[in-house]
């Protein structure tokens, strides 16, 4: 997942994110959209990783790390927040599957993940993303994600 392209950066701030995902806190897990390219179906966002996160208190308490599951989550957000870019405003994305997920760096209070996601196929009922997350230009976690569309109605 290359980002040099020539599409101009886009920058969304959470308020912006809050408008497209219907996360909240503490569920909410991209504060900023750091790079979107609508042509190759391909964003990277920005999670924050502070020590004040809630499941912090109980996930491994003096030797705090991430959930994996948190990880994927974050990554299937970004993803959301590219499907509302692509027009897929009507729907809600929900997780269909995780493939070849693979854990390879804790991720620690003060680390900043970047989260990329590439749309593979993204269609009217679902699809799948390849996806990464980065802390320090390290990979810490990777996995393809498959969705499925749903009608906001049905939930």
């Amino acid at each position: 997942m290359d980002t040099e392209t020539t599409a101009q950066p886009v920058i969304l701030n959470v308020k912006e994110i809050t408008k497209m995902l219907p996360h909240r806190y503490p569920f909410l897990l991209v504060d900023k959209i750091v790079f979107l390219n609508l042509e190759e179906n391909l964003i990277i966002g920005q999670k924050n990783v502070t020590v004040n996160e809630q499941f912090f208190q109980g996930h491994f308490p003096g030797v705090p790390i991430m959930p994996g599951v948190l990880i994927i989550e974050a990554l299937a957000q970004a993803g959301g927040v590219l499907l509302h870019k692509k027009g897929h405003c009507d729907k809600i994305a929900v997780l269909l599957n995780i493939n070849n997920a693979k854990f390879r760096k804790p991720v620690v209070p003060g680390d900043v993940l970047m989260l990329h996601a590439h749309g593979l196929h993204i269609g009217s009922k679902g699809g799948r993303f390849m996806t990464k997350a980065l802390v320090n230009e390290q990979l810490a976690v990777e996995a393809e994600i498959g969705f499925a569309m749903i009608d906001k109605e049905q939930l």
